[in-house]
């Protein structure tokens, strides 16, 4: 027997646990699928929604598998950041697995990019890269009694204390030759009660491709690194048929890195929905530059699009460029307005604290949010992860501490252009501002309905960008450009 498992806990990332939108590890359903396929016996430890690793042991001694296989799902953007608190957790179940007697199988952006660590904790493989094809070949080779693992790709093991790592394997071109996740593993249910209850609604998540060919500079891609690959619009339109029938979800997260990039896609999966009479919504991340081009938003909004995150990042066109970002400001300008014209919520991923932001580049990210005024925003700081270029210029000024604890953590770990207080103080100040100013237009809009008092008319006037313009300068003053020492 297989069993499968991951290492994400969203108990142990308090801000993900709160906001009660727990998905299914996508990634580690579709490896286990794969196996299943190939005749040998699955099972899934879904740890997304534990309180611990601990009922690992129990479910090891009583199922006594053959494998243990720690395989993250690749999806999750959560994954990528490589988090201590997780990675903690995953070493943990190296050792259970390990004193169990199972082979152990280790495939994750953070083993990918430290081996060794999960190899001294007991595993017995780490696969770097796409896991499908890999497990497949090494498994297979397993249980066939063959020892010459060295001839397999995209594999790193331990010979006599010296990590052997043997040549890269080649993306997968074809990924409508994968059978679909195996989600009848999951514990619907009790995802189901999660989103119910915080929500009122009950959504999954699915992908449509692997992979990004752009190159902004701070973006790691140990798994699939620059190749894009696309399932078919048929092919993905038929599992969320599926998972509408089976579960009856209504909508969906399109985990993609950047959805309906392929030329015609997203024209061909509205004609396929269409054709189906499939009935959902779904929310995607996308590229402000690629939602522009001909009649994109057109058919993403006729196939059921209600919401787009897009990596905004910068109000400042000089940040934009540093990061090899690839889009304009005006860009951003021009999507969010068509987005609102259709009726899509416009989201915008920002980042702060890149290598040469000044004052005057935060202040024209915090002006285009207030001009734009999207539906939503998610603000990070930049988190240097190996194999990336602003990596590789920061690496030489990082302290002892090089991986966020949690997603919540948002740590500075090189010095920027002011101390780890500013951009903490920053997260803070930029939310407000951006839920003062939705709270003024919406009871400005109740005000014109006449559902509101005239006595609250001030408030919604109330000059709070100004305020927060003045503390902010204030707090760049008092915080000089931090030394390698105050960021750790």
């Amino acid at each position: 027997m297989l069993l499968f498992t991951h290492s994400y806990f969203y108990k142990f990332d308090p801000k993900q646990w709160k906001s009660g939108q727990p998905y299914p590890p996508y990634g580690t359903l579709y490896a286990a699928a794969l196996m299943r396929s190939l005749g040998f016996e699955v099972g899934l430890f879904d740890t997304n929604l534990l309180d611990g690793p601990e009922a690992l042991a129990g479910r090891l001694e009583r199922e006594k598998p053959r494998y243990l296989i720690l395989c993250d799902d690749g999806f999750n953007y959560l994954t990528k950041m490589c988090l201590t608190r997780m990675r903690e957790a995953a070493l943990d179940m190296i050792r259970m697995g390990r004193e169990a007697g199972c082979t152990v199988v280790v495939s994750s952006s953070d083993s990918t990019d430290h081996a060794r660590l999960y190899l001294d904790a007991g595993a017995h493989f780490v696969i770097k890269g796409e896991v499908e094809g890999t497990l497949r070949e090494l498994i297979l080779t397993l249980e066939a009694g063959n020892s010459n693992i060295k001839n397999l790709q995209g594999l790193a093991f331990l010979e006599k204390d010296r990590v052997v790592e043997t040549p890269p394997r080649n993306v997968l071109h074809d990924l409508d030759s994968l059978p679909d996740p195996a989600w009848d593993l999951v514990d619907m249910e009790t995802y189901r009660r999660i989103w119910m209850h915080k929500h009122g609604a009950f959504s999954l998540n699915l992908a449509t491709t692997r992979g990004c060919p752009y190159k902004c500079n701070w973006c790691a891609k140990p798994i699939y690194g620059n190749r894009y690959n696309s399932r078919s619009p048929e092919r993905v339109a038929a599992e969320i048929e599926m998972l509408i029938n089976t579960y009856g979800v209504r909508h969906f997260w399109m985990a993609d890195d950047i959805f309906g990039l392929k030329p015609g896609w997203a024209q061909r999966f509205r004609d396929v929905v269409q054709q189906k009479n499939l009935k959902f919504s779904y929310k995607i991340q996308s590229r402000v530059d690629l939602l522009l081009k001909e009649d994109t938003i057109d058919a993403l909004v006729a196939s059921g699009l209600k919401q787009v995150w897009v990596g905004a990042e910068s109000g400042s066109q000089k940040i934009l460029d540093a990061m090899d970002k690839g889009t304009k400001v005006e860009e951003i300008y021009q999507a969010t307005h068509l987005l609102k014209q259709k009726g899509v919520e416009v989201c915008f991923f920002l980042q702060f604290g890149y290598l040469g932001e000044n004052l005057d580049d935060i202040n024209a990210t915090l002006n285009m949010v207030e001009k734009l005024m999207p539906h939503d925003i998610g603000i990070s700081v930049s988190y240097p992860l190996p194999g990336t270029k602003f990596y590789d210029n920061v690496k030489a000024m990082l302290g002892e501490k090089q991986n966020w604890t949690d997603s919540d953590d948002l740590d500075m770990m090189y010095p920027a252009t002011f101390k780890p207080a500013f951009y903490r103080r920053l997260h803070r100040l930029a939310h407000k501002r951006f839920r003062l100013k939705q709270g003024r237009e919406a009871m400005k809009s109740m005000r014109t309905a006449g559902h509101l008092p005239k006595v609250l008319k001030t408030f919604y006037y109330a000059p709070a960008a100004a305020l927060d313009a003045w503390r902010l300068k204030r707090l760049a003053e008092s915080s000089p450009k931090s030394d390698v020492t105050s960021t750790c």
